[in-house]
């Protein structure tokens, strides 16, 4: 019987399948693989990797998959056009926001821009209290007009939220219902089934964005889905969640919103189950990608859950809400896939720009231009060109000695200072995020264990332990692909 697990980064599919004797439950057998991510078509590099690894789903009765589709849609702004439909009254509620103001001295400070534009925000009268009692009854005499409009602007999903359906949701039940019949193909979410917590901007911000991105979760899982019946995997697949847990496909696809940290939480989770068996209670978990680098802090064995999550929220943006359970990460733009840049004035960057899997680093050989910390890796023999990506690529040498130059030249440093340039500043932008889960939480790194993973995370890991202070640094087994070995955890 086999366990597979696979994990589908902004960079990398991973994948990881325990053989397990039926009698004894014991693995017998561990392999993993690895294959680039195929953006538009996330299936294929899925099956890319069971393919390499020579595996035959059929012969499975547990699949878990991770993903950063969701996060990704919303990053990158690729969702669907969505309607909100919220109590009379409230339509400005999602863009008035909170007073909030990171950027306390900004004079022309922006709120961030809300998901759903005014002109498909409408409004339906009915009143519910706090406590759930209706003081007016819902009024959807217009309700067709609204759906007509929302027709006209070629809309793709309609976010439904009223005011104190927390306590109540029975106005949101009618709305759904009035929708369900009157425009059967149109992806539908209301508040109440997301979140049964108070606070309306908060509700309304996370139900929008959950139907952002459901039409293109639901066709994502589907195409999966289709894939795993045609390979005659029988039992059913699992997502994983972004509180910890995992749930089937046909859950997940109606309320997508839940796996946005679905790649990331499987990776803390499994620094926790690491944890347990080598004895090391208070950790500090480090993923390091091609695209971005996920830290978690785990004190006493317990993963951090947090209920006060938000997207895209800097110094300068108040970010936005999403009113869901999610384990505590900070994630930056930071990988080995992370783009060197240099600005107007001349000062070096590293990221949050990432070269991804297409065309990838400019020494996978792909035509890439963009010099990378893979790349200032490979300059500084941190990593062995003559065994790149385990003797699967030639480094290309001479376009990475080139590029570099070119970048060298503005900085007006050798190419080797410029290479160990690059790391110095990706290490300092990691340290920060490691503050933010420990020192800025008022935990004291020194107490701590690093445990590092990720196709980066040995690269850098050390460093960043000197930095802080932290005694001991682990770098588990097939680090490179923890994140779907944590999903294999599961009690299922």
């Amino acid at each position: 019987m086999l366990r597979v697990a696979s994990d589908v980064g902004g960079t990398f599919t991973d994948l990881v399948y325990f053989e397990i004797n039926e009698k004894t439950g014991k693995a017998l057998n561990i392999k993993t693989a690895k294959s680039n991510t195929t953006p538009g078509g996330y299936e294929i590099g899925v099956f890319d990797t069971l393919n390499k690894a020579k595996v035959d789903i059929s012969n499975s009765k547990f699949f878990a998959h991770g993903t950063t589709v969701v996060i990704n849609s919303i990053t990158e702004r690729k969702g669907v056009l969505t309607g909100l439909i919220t109590t009379k009254g409230f339509r400005d509620s999602i863009e008035i926001a909170r007073g909030d103001r990171p950027d306390f001295f900004n004079l022309r400070y922006k709120k961030p821009k809300p998901f759903v534009s005014r002109y498909l925000r409408a409004e339906v009268p009915g009143r519910i209290d706090f406590l759930g009692k209706e003081l007016t009854p819902i009024d959807l005499t217009n309700l067709n007009l609204i759906l007509d409009n929302f027709k006209k602007y070629n809309v793709e999903s309609i976010a439904v939220c009223l005011i104190h359906s927390y306590a109540n949701s029975s106005h949101e039940e009618k709305v759904i219902d009035y929708i369900n019949n009157y425009w059967p193909d149109i992806d539908v979410v209301a508040s109440h089934q997301i979140t049964r917590e108070w606070r309306e901007y908060e509700r309304t911000n996370t139900t929008a964005l959950c139907a952002y991105i459901k039409p293109i979760a639901t066709n994502y899982l589907d195409k999966l889905s289709k894939k795993l019946i045609e390979s005659k995997f029988t039992t059913n697949p699992y997502v994983m969640q972004s509180n910890g847990g995992i749930d089937t496909f046909e859950a997940t696809k109606k309320i997508p919103l839940t796996m946005i940290e679905s790649g990331p939480t499987s990776g803390v989770l499994g620094a926790a189950e690491l944890g347990k068996l080598i004895g090391e209670k208070d950790i500090i978990s480090l993923d390091v990608g091609g695209t971005t680098a996920k830290c978690s802090l785990i004190e006493n064995g317990n993963v951090k859950i947090n209920t006060n999550y938000w997207i895209e929220k800097n110094r300068t943006s108040a970010g936005y809400p999403v009113m869901l359970p999610v384990v505590d990460i900070v994630e930056i733009g930071n990988g080995g896939g992370s783009i060197a840049w240099v600005d107007n004035y001349d000062k070096l960057h590293v990221g949050p720009q990432s070269a991804g899997a297409e065309p990838g680093p400019v020494s996978y050989g792909k035509g890439g231009s963009a010099i990378t910390t893979t790349d200032a890796n490979l300059i500084t023999n941190r990593i062995n060109p003559n065994y790149f990506c385990g003797g699967e690529i030639k480094a290309d040498m001479n376009s990475v000695n080139q590029y570099t130059e070119i970048l060298a030249k503005k900085l007006k440093f050798s190419k080797e200072e410029t290479a160990r340039g690059i790391i110095r500043i990706a290490n300092n932008n990691m340290i920060n995020a490691l503050k933010l889960v420990s020192v800025n939480k008022g935990y004291d790194p020194r107490e701590f264990t690093l445990i590092a993973f990720g196709g980066g995370g040995g690269m850098h890991a050390t460093s960043l332990a000197k930095e802080l202070n932290i005694p001991k640094v682990i770098i588990p087994v097939n680090s490179s692909v923890f994140s779907a070995w944590g999903m294999l955890m599961s009690d299922l």
